[in-house]
Order: C-alpha cells, then structure tokens, then sequence
C-alpha cells in the first residue's frame, strides 16, 4: 500500500444498479411502486444491456437506480446474473483515482475510462482480484462516476 495521501475523493453513491431478465418486472417496483422517475433509458450492444435509468431525489442529492436487462440473455456481460449489479460512487478526480488505485494494487475491469449511460467518463473497478491486482470489490462490481462540477461543489 502507498503511504501518500489519497489524491481523490469519494463524494457520494452516484447509482445503484439492478438487473433481471426482464427490467418490466422491476419497474412494477421501482417505478409504480416506489414512485421513481424514468429519466432516460440507454441501450448498448457492447454493454449488452436494455436499461431503463431512474432517479430519487433532487440535485446534489439525486441518486440513479439504472434497471437493466441483458440484450441477449446468451451474452455477455450478462447483467441479469447478479440482481445487485453494481454500485456507482461518485469521485471528485476520477482519472488520479484511477491512477492511484491501480498504483496501490486496484484491479479494474476492462474498458478504461469512458462515457457511460448518463454521459458522465466512469470505470469500474472488478470483483474479482488476482495476483497481480490484489485489490478488487470483493464480488461486487464498483463504477467510478466522475462528479461534474456541481456535485463537486455541492458534495466536496
């Protein structure tokens, strides 16, 4: 581990997001329900994933709950396996995150940085370790979400 201060911050959960093979069933919940708001839905061939993107509460304080269902149920990633699929952190500076993470031994899945559903740059770091990377979520995949400005501000 490196003994220099963590250049980063967690700002707070950004999402949480469910899977099913079929995102109607948790949108009977999540959304008839609970009364979330549908804010958007993203569909990515790549990702293999039809998902319908919700939202609680307002601003700052406003946390997505993505419900998503696998594109084909024979591919890969298959987001319906795990119904907690994963769970979305805000960073302040995502990319010294990255660097400082995989520095102190932080496996990351494959992909890199890139734009997710919600147009925010994300990663995730894996759930799973191995030797060279012994530092992982432990079974749970963990996105990195970087804050824009005012959740930096409102949150930092």
């Amino acid at each position: 581990m490196s003994t220099t201060q963590r250049p980063f911050k967690v700002l707070g959960i950004q999402q949480v997001a469910i899977g099913a093979e079929r995102k109607d069933r948790l949108r009977t919940l999540w959304v008839d329900m609970l009364g979330l708001e549908v804010t958007g839905n993203f569909v990515s061939e790549r990702e293999n994933v039809d998902e319908d993107i919700c939202a609680m509460g307002h601003g700052a304080f406003k946390v997505e709950v993505d419900l998503m269902q696998p594109l084909d149920l024979q591919k890969k990633p298959a987001v319906h396996t795990t119904p907690l699929n994963h769970i979305g952190l805000w960073i302040d500076d995502l990319p010294r995150a990255v660097e400082w993470l995989t520095a102190n031994g932080v496996r990351f899945a494959p992909g890199g940085i890139r734009k997710g559903a919600a147009g925010h740059d994300i990663c995730f770091v894996h759930p799973k370790s191995n030797d060279e990377f012994p530092v992982a979520g432990e079974g749970v995949l963990i996105e990195l979400v970087q804050a824009p400005p005012e959740i930096v501000a409102a949150l930092g």
